[in-house]
Parts: structure tokens; sequence; C-alpha cells
């Protein structure tokens, strides 16, 4: 990001952003807790769980510090929503200053959890894994542009398991208002949430996990965005100057029916097919930037098709979008699928640029759960989950607006300066004795 910040003068940057913060947490006695918390996260340190934290910020007075954070974060009723919106107003303006925001990028982040008792726990994908394993898993909304991005949201997505259970919802504090909703459908909320906020980008950004999901794609669509989603190559469409046979004609007999149809020789096919079937000239070469310095090319094709999923129950064709390939001159196959309705005026390199800016995600949760210590709450509450992951953004939005260098994309460091020295003889409960 080309962040650069000077540690001589942090702290006093640190103190002015903490006051744009505190109006959002309803009490003044939740300042000081905020602040060192906040300053928690900040300083170096190989775990970003309460107790550590408090032997960082206050050595002196190591258990009432603890109590004080973990009251904070685990019991006190300050509202995440309100944070977030309060570090929004603050960090945009600083992000927008290289740029308007580009994009609404949709993604969720797996935390790795090895017991059952913590809030939505399940056996699910863990994307931090790279597989099915027990964890928590988040949906998170950012605002990018090409200079930076900012997480808007960020939910616990509640399984059946949990959404269902009455007696797990009770222990964990889950609100009574929260039901099961899948992961688009949350994501779909964080969007027009943040429509309603007022919230201004030119285009929402999703992976196959969700752009596979068409009532997510429409659900885009009806907020007044266009988008750019993965798809997976099972995905099907009609190819250009195809599209679903008409309603038959009533003849009088039966009830009318209005719905498209198909029949034996009139079928959509697959993305992949479709790509398979591109003449050689379809496919052209397209360089793109990722990051700061990175310069990455690879073959692409864009062609208008009309998406097919379950078209037979509608009445009219679905409108014509992008379906966007990638199809990297050393791979056997395409390797990346995307749908977009993005104008159809729309260059191939336009389209390019604008779906691979979703690499900002990962930047994001690089940073949160390297840096931050998103992944390392270890209370068990739906309260404590939200409002650590909460602090862990007013900590990265803190970075971003003051220009702070965000290891390894800058110097490693604190841009508040050297850590205070622990206690001495300082052990985190559950840590092995070192003799």
């Amino acid at each position: 990001m080309g962040l650069e910040f000077s540690a001589r003068d942090g702290g006093s940057r640190f103190a002015a952003y903490v006051q744009a913060i505190i109006s959002a947490l309803g009490h003044a006695d939740r300042v000081g807790p905020f602040q060192s918390y906040c300053l928690g996260l900040l300083l170096p340190g190989d775990r970003k769980s309460v107790e550590p934290m408090a032997a960082r910020v206050q050595p002196g007075r190591v258990r009432a510090a603890h109590q004080s954070l973990h009251h904070f974060v685990a019991k006190a009723d300050w509202s995440d929503d309100a944070v977030l919106a309060a570090v929004r107003a603050r960090v945009l303006p600083a992000i927008e200053q290289y740029g308007p925001v580009r994009a609404l990028i949709v993604d969720d982040s797996g935390i790795p959890k090895k017991g059952r008792h913590s809030v939505g726990v399940a056996r699910q994908y863990c994307g931090q894994l790279g597989k099915q394993d027990n964890c928590q898993v988040a949906v998170s909304l950012s605002a990018a542009n090409d200079h930076a991005s900012l997480p808007l949201a960020y939910r616990l997505y509640l399984p059946h398991a949990w959404a269902d259970d009455p007696d797990r919802r009770a222990q964990a504090g889950v609100p009574d208002d929260v039901v099961f909703q899948t992961k688009p459908q949350i994501a779909l909320d964080q969007i027009r949430a943040a429509r309603a906020a007022g919230i201004k980008a030119d285009v929402v950004l999703a992976d196959a996990g969700y752009g596979t999901d068409t009532d997510f794609r429409d659900g885009i669509t009806q907020s007044g965005l266009p988008y750019v989603v993965g798809i997976q190559s099972s995905t099907s469409l009609w190819p250009p100057g195809r599209e679903p046979l008409p309603p038959k004609q009533w003849r009088g007999r039966a009830r009318p029916t209005s719905s498209l149809r198909r029949d034996p020789e009139h079928q959509p096919m697959s993305a992949k097919q479709l790509a398979l079937s591109l003449p050689k000239n379809a496919w052209r070469r397209v360089t793109w930037h990722e990051g700061s310095n990175a310069r990455l090319a690879s073959r692409f094709a864009a062609v208008r098709v009309r998406p097919a999923h379950r078209d037979y129950q509608r009445a009219t064709p679905r409108p014509a979008e992008w379906c966007l390939i990638e199809w990297p001159a050393d791979e056997a196959e395409p390797t990346k699928y995307f749908f977009s309705t993005l104008p159809a005026t729309t260059s191939l390199r336009a389209l390019v640029n604008t779906a691979n800016l979703r690499w900002r995600i990962e930047r994001d949760y690089q940073n949160l759960k390297q840096e931050l210590g998103l992944g390392h709450y270890e209370g068990r509450g739906w309260r404590g989950f939200h409002h650590h992951a909460a602090l862990c953004i007013a900590a990265y939005g803190f970075l971003i607006a003051e220009r702070g260098a965000i290891p390894p994309s800058g110097q490693r460091g604190s841009p508040l300066g050297k850590k205070p020295p622990l206690p001495e003889g300082y052990r985190p409960r559950g840590s092995p004795d070192p003799t």
C-alpha cells in the first residue's frame, strides 16, 4: 500500500483517532478500555487475545487490565455497527483521497477452532486451512479502490446446528432476532445496509462461493449495482444467438402457460463447454496490476450470454451479461469463470481489471489475522466475537488512515513505537512452563 508512519508522533495521532471514534461507544468509561484494546492489537506480539494484550499495554497491573479488557470486549453493551460506522466515517475519506471507492467486495473468512462450544463452530470449509474442519466462518463486506480497502461489515455465519438450538443460542448469547441465513443472504443484507448508509461504489465483487447463487446475483441487481462474480465451470448459460424457447401457444385447452421452454435439442450449455467451443482468436493476453508491485498476465475471453438457471420458471429470458473466462496458456483447460452485469460496452481489459480487484480482500484478511489478531479471540459468546472483530477493524482503520506501515508491505514494527516490557516472570494462563 505504500503506507508510511512516523513512530515519533504515533501516540498523538492514535489519540486523535480514538477521539473520533469514542462517541460510538455510548459511555465515557469505555474510552480507556477501547484505547487499550486497540493499542494491544497494534503493538507487536504473537498472541492478540485479552490476557497477553493486557500484559503488553499495562505491565504493572496485568490482572486489573485483563478484567477491564475482558469486560469491555465480552460483556459491555456497545454497538459493533456504531463503531464500524465511526471507523468508516474517519477512514473512507483517507482512502478516497486516492480515488473514489470502486467496489464493494464480499468474502468470508474461516477461523479454526478446536472445541465445539465457541459460538458458530461447526465442521465446515475453512479457507485458512483449505479444507473442511472445525471452525467459525464470518461474512464480510469491504469498500475498495486501487489504493486500499476497509471492511465495512463483519457477521458470523450461524449454521443450522446453532441457529435452531435454543440451549446453544442461550449459552452463547445469540440475539433473538438472529435467525439462520445463508452466507449469500448475510452478504446481501450487508450490501443493502452499505447502500442505505450512502456508500457509493461502481460494482460488487464476489467469488464463486457467492456468484453461483442466482438469488444473490439478482439481489445485487435489485440494489442498483452491477457485479463481477465468480461462477463454477458447470454453471448453465445460453451462448450468443441462443435463448430458451418461448411459451407454448395456447390452443384453448388446459391451462395456458407463460413459462419458457427447453426440449432435448434445445438446451443451455455449461460455462466450460462455452469456453472450449470458442475459437482461438477469441482469447487475448491481458496484463493487470495486483498489489503495489506485482504485474500479472493471462489469457482471457469475454462473451455476452444469458444465465440459464431455472429460466424455465420465468416468462422472459434473463438479460444478457458478460461471461469472462480465464485460460492461462500453460493450463490444459480454463481456470476461472465470471458473470458480470457491467455494460455491454465494457472492454475486456476493464473486465479483467475489475475482476482482479478482489485481491484487496486477501490483503485485508492477511493483515487482520497475521498482524492484528482477528482470529485470536478466546471467548465463546456472540457479543465478544463481534466486539473483537469490530476492534480489529478499528485498529486496521487507524493504520490505513494514518498511513501506518503494515508488515509485510511496510517496515516490521509498531507505528506506535516500541512495546513496553512484560512483567518479570509473566506467563499467560495455559502456556507451557519454560522450566
